[in-house]
C-alpha cells in the first residue's frame, strides 16, 4: 500500500539520479534546486558521490583549468536569465562536458516557445545541447539536458514544501481588476471562481504547469493513480491542469495505487497563517531566528558558544550557522518531527531528553534535574560536549536543534509573540461582542501616535498582521446606518497608519517593497498614504474570500454564556468534512474531472448509478495548500486524523512554511499574475 512515507521519499530518489551524474564535476545550483537539496542531505551528499565542488549558480563563478565537467542543476526554463548564467559560467571556463537538469518538463519548455502541437523527441532540449557545445567551443564535445523533478523538499515524512513555488499565492479581487481590463467588456469575470489557466498571465501559467508537471512526476514514479479536488479558486485552476494532465492518461489506467489529493487556498485561512494562537516551538524559531541564506524554510543557528571564541559579531559571521534540516542524523530527524509538529512545551522537554540521553551515552557529567525547562539548562547541557570532538562530531545536529532552542526561548521577540496572542485572543472576542466599528477602533488605538513612545508599542508589521488577523476572520455582520461609521473608522486607521509609516527613521525590507523606497530616504507623505490604501483595498477583499462556499463559510465560532468565541481552522474543517463518519456530499470541496467517463460520473450519477468521486474514497490523501502552510497546522491535521480517522495516511504538500511576516509580503508586496520564472 503507498503510504506517506513512501510519497516524500520521492525528492531523493530524483537527487539520486543526478549524483549518479556529478563524479568529477563541478557542480553549479541555483538557490531553489539548493534548497530541495538541503532537505535531502546538502552539499555533502554531492561531496561524496564524487563532485569536485559544488558552487552557486551565478554569472561570477566558473571553472578551473583542471576541472573540464560541468554539472549545472536549475529549477526554471532554459531560456533568458538562466541561459545568460550557463552561457557566463561556460565562457570563463575551460569544460568539455557539461550536463544540465532542469526541473522544468520539455513539454513546459514548448509552451514557453509558443509551440502548442506536441512534437517527438525533446527538440528543444537537443537546441539546448548545440548551444553548449557552442559555448565550449567545439561541437564535439559533449553535452547533456535532461528533466528531474527537482521541486520538492521533504521537510518531514508528513511534509514536502515546492520552494521554487514559495511566491505562488491565490489571487485577490485586484488580480481580478487586472485580468478584466485586458478583456472586452462582455467577456469580463464577474468573481475569481470564474477564472480559467488561459485567462492568466504566461507567466503564471508557466509556473502552475510546471508544478502540475512535478506533481505528475511524483504519482507516475510512485504508480498511483489520483482523484483530484479543490477548495478554492486557484486551487480550482491547479486541480483541473493536473486531472486533465495529457501525460497522465495512460498511467492513471493502469497504476495500481490509489490516492486523493486536495488543493486548498491559503487565502481561506489566513487567521490561521497570521495568528499567534499555536503553541509551536517551531513556529516561534522561524520567527526569531534569521533565515538561512538562500533559503525561506530555514533558519540560521549560532554556533559560536560550541567553539572557544568569545560571541563577536566577526565570530558569529566567521562560524558558519547551524540549522533545522538534519537529513542524515536519524536522532536528530526524529526530534524535529516532534519539535515540529508537537506543542511547545513537549517539544521542549523532548529536546532535553534527547540532550540527557546523549550526554549519558557520551558519559560525559551532567546533572540530572527535573521540572520547568529552560533556555539556561538546555545550554548548559549543550556545554557539555565542548569538552569531547568526537561526541560534538556524533551529535552534532541535534545540538544544532538544541541551540536553535535556547535561541528562540532567549529572543527578545518572545515577549512581542506573547503580547501579539494576548491582543489577538482580546479581538476575538470582540467580534462576537462588537461591529467592525469597535473592533477597528481598538486596533486604531495602537497606532495612535501618542502610544508610540510607550516600551510596549507594536511596530507597523506587527499592527499589519493583527489587521490581517481581523480582516481574514470575516465576522462582520452588515448592520444599517453603520456603514458610515465603519468607513470613517477605517479612514482614521489609514491615516494613523499613514503617519507612523512616514515616521520610520529606516525601512524594513517589507516597507521597502510595499513604499517602492530606499530604506532611508525617499519616502513621502503621499508615498506613505497610496501604500496604505493599496494595504487596505487588498484587507476588504480578505473577509469574501469564503463567500463563494456553502457550508466551510466562516472560521469564527461565537462565544456564548459559558463558552469564549474561538478560531475554527479551515483545514480541520476540511477535514472533519473528508472524514465524517457518514460521508456526506463535501459540498465545497470540487472534484475536477479528467474526461468524459468522469463528467458522466459526476453529471449523470443518477442515470448510471454511480456515486461523486469522495476525497475520502482511497488510503492516502494529500492536502497541497497553495500559499504555505504553518507548524501548528501540521499538529492539527495529526490530531484531526486520530480523532476521526485513525490510520489514515495523510501527506501535507504546500509551497512554503510560514511565518507570520511572510503573509504580509505574500499579500501586499508579491506580483500574483506575473511570478518570476527565470526568463
Amino acid at each position: 500500500m503507498l503510504t506517506a512515507e513512501g510519497l516524500s521519499c520521492f525528492p531523493r530518489q530524483m537527487w539520486d539520479k543526478v549524483l549518479s551524474k556529478v563524479k568529477n564535476s563541478v557542480v553549479f545550483i541555483d538557490d531553489w534546486c539548493a534548497e530541495s537539496l538541503h532537505w535531502v542531505g546538502g552539499a555533502t551528499v554531492f561531496l561524496d558521490a564524487g563532485a569536485r565542488n559544488l558552487k552557486q549558480f551565478s554569472s561570477f563563478e566558473a571553472g578551473g583549468e583542471n576541472e573540464p565537467k560541468a554539472v549545472f542543476v536549475v529549477s526554471t526554463l532554459l531560456k533568458g536569465r538562466t541561459a545568460d548564467i550557463i552561457k557566463d559560467i561556460i565562457s570563463l571556463s575551460h569544460f568539455q562536458y557539461c550536463i544540465v537538469f532542469t526541473a522544468v518538463a520539455h513539454s513546459i519548455h514548448l509552451l514557453a516557445n509558443n509551440v502548442t502541437t506536441e512534437l517527438e523527441g525533446s527538440p528543444v532540449f537537443e537546441q539546448f545541447e548545440e548551444k553548449l557545445c557552442e559555448w565550449m567551443g567545439d561541437m564535439n564535445f559533449t553535452a547533456e539536458v535532461m528533466y528531474i523533478p527537482l521541486s520538492f523538499a521533504p521537510v518531514s515524512p508528513q511534509l514536502l514544501l515546492a520552494p521554487a513555488f514559495g511566491d505562488l499565492f491565490p489571487l485577490h479581487s485586484g488580480d481580478l481588476e487586472s485580468i478584466n481590463r485586458k478583456r472586452p467588456d462582455k467577456k469580463k469575470f464577474g468573481h475569481l471562481s470564474e477564472i480559467d489557466v488561459h485567462s492568466l498571465s504566461p507567466d503564471l501559467q508557466i509556473e502552475i504547469k510546471s508544478l502540475v508537471s512535478a506533481l505528475n512526476s511524483m504519482f507516475e514514479f510512485t504508480n498511483t493513480r489520483e482523484e483530484c479536488f479543490a477548495v478554492g479558486p486557484l486551487s480550482r485552476i491547479i486541480a483541473g491542469d493536473l486531472a486533465n494532465y495529457p501525460q497522465a492518461k495512460n498511467r492513471r489506467k493502469i497504476a495500481p495505487n490509489k490516492a486523493s489529493i486536495v488543493f486548498i487556498d491559503r487565502n481561506l485561512d489566513l487567521a490561521g497563517a497570521v495568528g499567534h494562537h499555536g503553541d509551536s516551538l517551531v513556529e516561534k524559531i522561524l520567527s526569531a531566528l534569521q533565515p538561512l541564506t538562500g533559503h525561506r524554510n530555514d533558519i540560521q543557528v549560532d554556533m559560536v558558544e560550541l567553539t572557544g571564541l568569545p560571541p563577536t559579531p566577526e565570530n558569529r559571521r566567521m562560524v558558519a550557522p547551524g540549522c533545522l534540516a538534519q537529513p542524515q542524523d536519524s536522532a536528530a530527524r526524529a526530534l524535529w518531527d516532534a519539535m515540529l509538529t508537537w506543542k511547545q512545551k513537549e517539544a521542549v522537554m523532548e529536546v532535553r531528553r534527547h540532550l540527557v540521553e546523549a550526554a549519558s551515552k557520551e558519559k560525559l557529567p551532567i546533572k540530572m534535574s527535573l521540572g520547568r525547562v529552560t533556555a539556561e539548562q538546555l545550554s548548559s547541557y549543550v556545554q557539555l560536549f565542548k569538552s569531547s570532538q568526537e561526541a560534538l562530531d556524533r551529535h552534532w545536529g541535534l545540538l544544532q536543534l538544541a541551540l536553535a532552542t535556547t535561541q528562540t526561548l532567549r529572543h527578545p521577540t518572545l515577549a512581542r509573540w506573547d503580547a501579539c496572542l494576548a491582543f489577538e485572543r482580546l479581538l476575538l472576542q470582540a467580534l462576537g461582542d462588537s461591529d467592525r466599528t469597535a473592533v477597528l477602533k481598538q486596533v486604531s488605538s495602537l497606532a495612535d501616535p501618542a502610544a508610540t513612545e510607550t516600551q510596549d508599542r507594536f511596530s507597523l508589521e506587527e499592527l499589519l498582521v493583527l489587521l490581517v488577523y481581523v480582516y481574514a476572520m470575516g465576522q462582520w455582520a452588515e448592520q444599517k446606518g453603520k456603514k458610515g461609521a465603519e468607513q470613517q473608522v477605517e479612514h482614521e486607521l489609514i491615516g494613523a497608519l499613514t503617519l507612523a509609516l512616514s515616521r520610520e527613521t529606516e525601512l524594513s525590507p517589507l516597507l521597502q517593497k510595499l513604499t517602492g523606497c530606499p530604506p532611508t530616504a525617499g519616502l513621502t507623505a503621499q508615498k506613505a498614504r497610496i501604500a496604505m490604501e493599496r494595504v487596505f483595498g487588498v484587507l476588504r477583499d480578505l473577509g469574501h474570500a469564503r463567500d463563494h462556499l456553502k457550508q466551510l463559510r466562516s472560521i469564527y465560532q461565537g462565544g456564548d454564556g459559558v463558552h469564549q468565541a474561538t478560531y475554527r481552522p479551515f483545514l480541520k474543517q476540511v477535514l472533519e468534512d473528508i472524514y465524517h463518519p457518514d460521508r456526506p456530499d463535501c459540498v465545497d470541496i470540487e472534484h475536477m474531472s479528467s474526461g468524459l467517463t468522469d463528467l458522466l460520473k459526476t453529471g449523470f450519477s443518477m442515470f448510471l448509478k454511480v456515486s461523486r468521486p469522495h476525497p475520502g474514497d482511497h488510503a492516502l490523501l494529500v492536502l497541497f495548500v497553495v500559499g504555505g502552510v504553518t507548524p501548528s497546522e501540521l499538529r492539527l491535521v495529526r490530531e484531526a486524523i486520530s480523532a476521526h480517522k485513525p490510520g489514515a495516511q495523510v501527506l501535507i504538500m504546500s509551497t512554503r512554511l510560514l511565518r507570520p511576516s511572510d503573509i504580509l509580503e505574500l499579500l501586499f508586496t508579491t506580483d500574483h499574475l506575473h511570478p518570476d520564472i527565470g526568463v
